[in-house]
C-alpha cells in the first residue's frame, strides 16, 4: 500500500514545483509594484506578462533587456506611457532575475 502512494506523491510534488515560479513571480511583482500597471493575461496600463513573453520569445538577450528595463525604467517600448525604474531597495538583483524569468515563461 505504501509503495502505491509513491507515484501519486511524486506527481503532486512535480505539480507544486511547476506552479511555484508563477506564484513566486506574482508575489515578487506585487512586492515591487509591477502589479499596479501589469497583469498576467490582460493589458492594463502596461502590457500583460503574456504580451511581454510573446514579444521576447526566442531572444537570447531577453532576460537582460527586461531586467534593464525594470531596473532603469523605459520609455517608448510599449507606447507613450513610460515605465518607472524599480531600484534594488524595492527588488533585489536575485528577485529581479526570478521575476523576469517568470514573466518570460508566461504562456
Amino acid at each position: 500500500m505504501h509503495h502505491a502512494l509513491l507515484p501519486m506523491a511524486a506527481a503532486a510534488a512535480a505539480a507544486l514545483l511547476a506552479a511555484s515560479p508563477a506564484r513566486a513571480s506574482q508575489a515578487l511583482a506585487d512586492k515591487a509594484g509591477c502589479s499596479a500597471c501589469h497583469a498576467v493575461a490582460k493589458k492594463a496600463l502596461g502590457p500583460s506578462y503574456k504580451e511581454i513573453a510573446a514579444r521576447y520569445k526566442g531572444r537570447t538577450d531577453a532576460a537582460a533587456v527586461l531586467a534593464a528595463s525594470v531596473r532603469n525604467g523605459s520609455k517608448g517600448t510599449w507606447g507613450a506611457l513610460p515605465m518607472a525604474p524599480t531600484g534594488p531597495e524595492r527588488l533585489s538583483d536575485a528577485d529581479l532575475k526570478a521575476l523576469v524569468s517568470g514573466v518570460l515563461k508566461t504562456p
